[in-house]
């Protein structure tokens, strides 16, 4: 599956940190699909810039996001 396909799968997201000072992204999906990643603080960091470029990147597109109407700054 590539970043730009489409898919019907739903799932639910949860970030936090673990008690082992870790920061876990938790996926659970249809189907009894559970994901747990745990990433040092640093990591988290990395992965955290890499969502607000994407996300960056995304609104210069000017393409809606599902459910309506994209935001433009």
């Amino acid at each position: 599956m590539t970043i730009n396909k489409q898919s019907d799968v739903a799932a639910n997201i949860q970030i936090g940190p673990t008690d082992q000072g870790m920061v876990r992204i938790y996926v659970e999906a249809e189907g009894g699909i559970e994901l747990p990643m745990d990433f040092d603080p640093e990591e988290a960091e990395d992965i955290a810039e890499e969502l607000r470029a994407a996300a960056e990147a995304a609104r210069m597109m000017g393409t809606p996001g599902p459910g309506g109407k994209g935001k433009r700054r």
